[in-house]
């Protein structure tokens, strides 16, 4: 049986694992259950700032507090860290590049039944154009404790985009090695790469063991530095093996897809074919019908694969 953590918890079990350096300072935007910071306000309580509901204001008093020296981690759901309080991250944080980090949870559409209003699926475009931030979007709960690890040791803002769903946990805690900027080949092959992040990380490993069944060999890469992206791993996979799928929880248009994107066409120019929400708004469901829905389904990720070997094929 595959263990299953989300990354929200393994969030929350970081923050109190390395909270006893007295920099380390958490805010919550009054969802300290949800993004599990009240694990952290248990053990430190006095180095944990409840701000309210007001997103705007805490990443600025965030700033204000990592401009004293402070290690800031300012968390609330995606949607409202990256688009409630986007002016503040942009001008309060990423301008002056402080020791901000944003702990983002619930981000993608497996927030489930909470529909469109709170499923964020445009939040790595928003993030990654601005100068100064780095983003990551960890593929389990060893990852994310590792991600946050690397931000306390790494000054200036970053953003790490996590989830509310369980999740397996591919990663071995005792030798897995997280070097940030760097992508991890999680499985070799030459007929295909596909190259995912998050959440579909382990979907995209179920989607091999299909392909694989039918005599074809994809290169799995997991980028969980979207910002800055491992181009080096990205322009071996393009030469070695043609083509590229990418796949995320995250709109097509400026996340994953667009950066993997940018390497390539600047670099070794190959197929590239995209697999995520496909410029539309989430909808209210449980999230494995949403999965389904929305083609993010190891079926669906296989199916995709086979079509651009195919088009590769043809070429």
């Amino acid at each position: 049986m595959v263990k299953k953590i989300a990354t929200r918890d393994a969030y929350g079990n970081a923050l109190v694992e390395f909270g006893s350096d007295n920099k380390i300072v958490v805010m919550d935007a009054d969802l300290s259950k949800s993004t599990k910071t009240e694990l952290f306000k248990k053990q430190y309580p006095e180095r944990f700032l409840n701000m309210g509901i007001a997103e705007a204001n805490m990443m600025t008093a965030a700033a204000g507090m990592a401009s004293c020296n402070k290690i800031v981690f300012a968390s609330t759901f995606a949607m409202f860290a990256s688009g409630r309080a986007y002016e503040q991250v942009r001008n309060s944080i990423c301008y002056p590049a402080l020791n901000v980090k944003i702990g983002a949870t619930h981000a993608g559409i497996t927030v489930g039944e909470d529909g469109a209003s709170h499923q964020t699926i445009e939040d790595i475009a928003l993030m990654r154009v601005l100068p100064n931030m780095t983003v990551i979007s960890p593929a389990d709960a060893v990852e994310t404790r590792a991600a946050v690890k690397t931000a306390i040791e790494t000054d200036g803002p970053f953003y790490i985009r996590l989830g509310r769903l369980a999740v397996p946990v591919i990663n071995d805690e005792n030798d897995y090695k997280f070097e940030l900027g760097k992508g991890v080949l999680v499985s070799e092959g030459a007929d295909v790469t596909i190259v995912c992040t998050g959440y579909m990380v382990s979907q995209t490993i179920e989607a091999g063991k299909l392909l694989e069944k039918e005599g074809i060999k994809p290169r799995i890469i997991n980028i969980h530095t979207i910002k800055p992206i491992d181009k080096d791993i990205l322009i071996k996979a393009a030469k070695e093996t043609g083509a590229i799928l990418t796949v995320e929880e995250h709109s097509i248009i400026g996340g994953l897809g667009s950066a993997v994107s940018e390497v390539i066409v600047e670099n070794c120019p190959v197929p590239v074919k995209r697999v995520g929400i496909n410029d539309k708004f989430g909808k209210s469901g449980k999230p494995d019908e949403l999965l389904v829905m929305y083609g993010l389904t190891p079926e669906n990720i296989a199916i995709k694969a086979k079509e651009l070997l195919e088009s590769k094929k043809n070429k």
